[in-house]
């Protein structure tokens, strides 16, 4: 389980990459593909209620019964992720004004994203250096287990859909390097 939790962490970093050539693109003065850019954020978002919620509620509960020491970090890592959602609902948002043609200032736009994806590379980073290895020491086998139950029913057919869904985001995905965060 915890090889999946940081291939999900290696993912995710591919997604913000993504991102991150589009907000380059931004602020050369040039148009990025606003589609994919759609694309991306609509999965991170599908991903974050069907996927990260679940686990991130299984993992801080364990911890603080686990590691009670470790609580400040565990907190802190919840509200931190907690913290990305409407920054990407307004993301979202700006993107679907983008695609009807509505003027908005790109620079703003390329802020908001900017200040966005620093904000879940220091989560992913927190992830990486914190999270997993307290995972790691503190978890039980049954603990895993838990965690692997954690996941909504038919999970694995909604990725499968999700991918189904973004195939111009597993284009641009096919092969891309992860990205250190």
């Amino acid at each position: 389980m915890l090889n999946q939790l940081r291939l999900d962490h290696a993912n995710m970093a591919r997604l913000l990459h993504v991102l991150q050539l589009k907000q380059k693109t931004l602020v050369l003065g040039e148009r990025p593909n606003f589609q994919l850019m759609r694309e991306v954020v609509d999965y991170i978002l599908s991903y974050m209620d069907g996927f990260a919620a679940p686990l991130e509620r299984v993992c801080v509960e364990r911890l603080k019964t686990q590691a009670p020491e470790h609580l400040a970090l565990t907190d802190q890592m919840a509200n931190d992720y907690r913290e990305l959602k409407p920054r990407l609902l307004r993301l979202s948002n700006d993107i679907d004004m983008i695609l009807m043609d509505n003027v908005l200032p790109m620079d703003r736009f390329a802020d908001d994203l900017k200040a966005y994806l620093e904000a879940h590379r220091a989560y992913l980073r927190h992830e990486r250096e914190g999270l997993f290895p307290l995972i790691d020491e503190h978890f039980s086998p049954d603990d895993m287990e838990e965690l692997r139950q954690a996941l909504p029913e038919g999970a694995e057919k909604e990725l499968e859909r999700l991918q189904e869904a973004y195939p111009e985001l597993y284009a641009e995905l096919r092969g891309a390097e992860v990205p250190a965060v």
